[in-house]
């Protein structure tokens, strides 16, 4: 059985929305400021530049045993592996589920980074002051979401229920996208961290969810093309989502802003319900026994079939 695991890029985010408060203060001199961000930035470059190092010298390009039996038929020579990068592009774009899957995880990831964007915006404007408050709120939508992978890993290894359990999150994505929305100006910041906390749970946690069943509905087709065209669609969705979210915030305030990305949401939802639960790689991991008999009753007659052929022509 494959095990999944909670998205390591959250820790990133995480740590993205933590250490840049701590880093940069609100001072009243700009120049200080820029001091700040020198120094935050100086330290990104150091850290990173390690990892490179790290990467280049200890990384592997593959593990030494396949992780699942559905890798392991990927060793054997398959056309569909083996075929030109663009090939490989055009059967997912004929692929009509992947291409809602695309849609949807776009919206909700797209959403995310709407939110996460504009984060400290929205908390400064109920509770002024409270910068260092922001990034910890955005540090609770984060691990609530890692939270959420883990609990949907589960989910998905105890159920393989793919479909429903991308819907079923998603909703939640939706509903929890609902209460936060209408308990921003309650005036108590710790309702904020409660109702950030239960949308990242759902909504960080999808991410993982989305790349499995992308994997599902695309097998045999290579893995890192599919969950690279749904990275570039949430990067799409998240820059047309976050330029929609600052005008609306700007012009119209923070209950228009969220409505329409809750509205957005209930779109995705919508398209996640469409999509046919088209389970290709748990098929080839667990092979249907009766439809390998029924394969070997095949052959064998065409077989017995080629056989008599030859007799009656002799």
């Amino acid at each position: 059985m494959e095990k999944r695991f909670t998205n390591p890029k959250a820790l990133g985010i995480a740590v993205g929305f933590l250490v840049p408060p701590m880093l940069v203060e609100n001072h009243d001199d700009i120049n200080l400021i820029g001091d700040d961000l020198r120094l935050m930035f100086y330290i990104v470059a150091g850290f990173t530049s390690v990892l490179v190092v790290l990467v280049l010298f200890f990384f592997k390009a593959a593990p030494p045993t396949p992780p699942s039996a559905a890798q392991e038929a990927t060793k054997t020579p398959n056309p569909l592996q083996s075929s030109p990068f663009l090939h490989s592009i055009k059967r997912l774009m004929l692929n009509r589920n992947y291409v809602l899957l695309l849609i949807s995880y776009g919206m909700n990831v797209g959403v995310f980074y709407a939110i996460s964007t504009l984060l400290n915006q929205i908390v400064l404007t109920h509770y002024p002051g409270h910068e260092v408050d922001a990034g910890r709120i955005g540090v609770c939508i984060v691990f609530a979401g890692m939270l959420g992978s883990v609990a949907c890993g589960i989910v998905l290894d105890k159920t393989h229920r793919f479909k429903e359990t991308t819907l079923a999150v998603y909703i939640f994505t939706m509903i929890g996208m609902w209460i936060y929305t209408f308990t921003l100006s309650v005036g108590h910041i710790a309702v904020v961290y409660v109702t950030s906390a239960l949308l990242g749970f759902f909504m960080t946690g999808y991410l993982p969810v989305g790349f499995e069943f992308a994997a599902e509905l695309t097998y045999p087709e290579p893995e890192g093309t599919s969950t690279g065209l749904l990275n570039a669609a949430a990067q799409v969705f998240g820059i047309t989502f976050t330029m929609l979210y600052s005008e609306l915030l700007n012009t119209n305030g923070d209950i228009v802003a969220n409505v329409t990305m809750a509205v957005m949401l209930l779109v995705g939802s919508v398209v996640t319900a469409v999509i046919r639960s088209d389970l290709r790689r748990q098929a080839a991991q667990n092979p249907n026994p009766t439809r390998s008999n029924q394969n070997a009753i095949q052959s064998t007659i065409a077989k017995c079939q080629v056989i008599w052929e030859s007799v009656e022509c002799n």
